[in-house]
């Protein structure tokens, strides 16, 4: 049996006397004798982050003790006026998986927490951003089965939350399952997994009624025009998305993997699965457009429920790398719009 790499931060660690085989721009390099070096966080989360919002409340909690899996959990506070406690019904739920190539990220980097902030403010909503495994030390399909996990943790806690801290707030047969970049191809393999099973159970604590897929971090063998356009000086590039390819899928495997490309040779036909609505969201300056937008197309060609929602001047991830933004607000808008039109509150 294979041994697990050592894992060393990289952060006042003496990097061994190896030659660097794998480098995610320096966050996390990939040594010749098997030794992974990570950073303890991106430069691009700035303490100017917000760390908290006057509107919302939050916490962390761990899911999954024995694998060290932490989720952060936000409402709407009573002193906002929304609902939840103290402020009448109860809110919807956005169950949200960051991004980073299935190989960096937190739902603790300051980028990811503001954004889940003004998410729930700006949604009225309960936020669960919840942690995965990553790799090169956890390859696919890991993140999705802790995904998985995950809900299957949130049922768990809607049947027996005597004393949860959500229990007043969160409405659970109003969930919906959301993700950027990497989160967002998380949200569509539990989508297939879900939506190829047999009907859930009627008296299933937890009702998903919709999907939310932000600029889902999908691959193919075939390059397409926005990728095969998108300039190699940029921060995003192909290179460092193939290289995240290459650290997260099985050992071997192409991009035309099915835990990369929907649509691959080997990937399960869409055809039969039953999906509720899925807003699948592109960046028109996103490398990853075209995928986004083929995705939806695909599903509407199918017969699905898909929205598809463009920012025509937007990058990749521009919502957690702006938190604060115009732009991101009106994202948030988008998300909210979906929410209710999809699964309205109870009257």
């Amino acid at each position: 049996m294979p041994t697990m790499p050592a894992v060393v931060s990289a952060a006042g660690a003496a990097a061994p006397c190896s030659n660097v085989v794998e480098d995610l721009v320096g966050f996390l390099r990939v040594l010749s004798d098997g030794t992974i070096l990570r950073s303890p966080g991106p430069v691009f989360c700035p303490s100017t982050f917000p760390g908290e919002h006057p509107s919302v409340e939050w916490k962390e909690a761990v899911y999954d003790k024995p694998k060290n899996l932490h989720v952060r959990m936000y409402k709407p506070s009573p002193a906002s006026g929304g609902v939840g406690a103290g402020g009448g019904g109860k809110l919807p739920v956005l169950v949200y998986f960051h991004g980073g190539g299935f190989c960096l990220g937190s739902c603790t980097w300051a980028n990811v927490h503001s954004f889940c902030l003004r998410l729930a403010a700006d949604a009225g909503a309960v936020v669960l951003s919840a942690g995965y495994r990553l790799a090169p030390e956890h390859r696919l399909p890991a993140a999705v089965d802790d995904a998985a996990g995950f809900l299957h943790w949130l049922r768990e806690r809607a049947v027996d939350g005597d004393g949860w801290w959500l229990a007043e707030a969160a409405d659970f047969g109003r969930v919906f399952v959301t993700g950027d970049s990497a989160g967002g191809t998380i949200a569509h393999h539990l989508a297939v997994r879900a939506g190829s099973a047999a009907a859930a159970a009627p008296d299933d604590p937890v009702a998903i009624r919709g999907y939310v897929l932000l600029m889902p971090f999908f691959g193919g063998v075939s390059r397409t025009p926005s990728e095969a356009g998108c300039p190699a000086e940029v921060f995003l590039n192909l290179d460092l998305f193939d290289r995240f390819w290459r650290l997260s899928l099985p050992p071997g495997a192409t991009r035309d993997h099915p835990m990369a490309n929907p649509f691959g040779p080997d990937s399960p036909a869409m055809d039969g699965v039953e999906l509720p609505p899925v807003l699948v969201v592109a960046g028109g300056l996103d490398m990853l457009r075209d995928r986004a937008v083929d995705y939806a197309e695909r599903l509407s060609a199918m017969g699905k429920p898909v929205e598809l929602a463009e920012f025509a001047g937007e990058h990749h991830g521009f919502f957690t790398l702006g938190p604060g933004s115009d732009a991101a607000g009106e994202l948030i808008a988008a998300v909210a719009r979906f929410v209710d039109v999809a699964a309205p509150p109870p009257k």
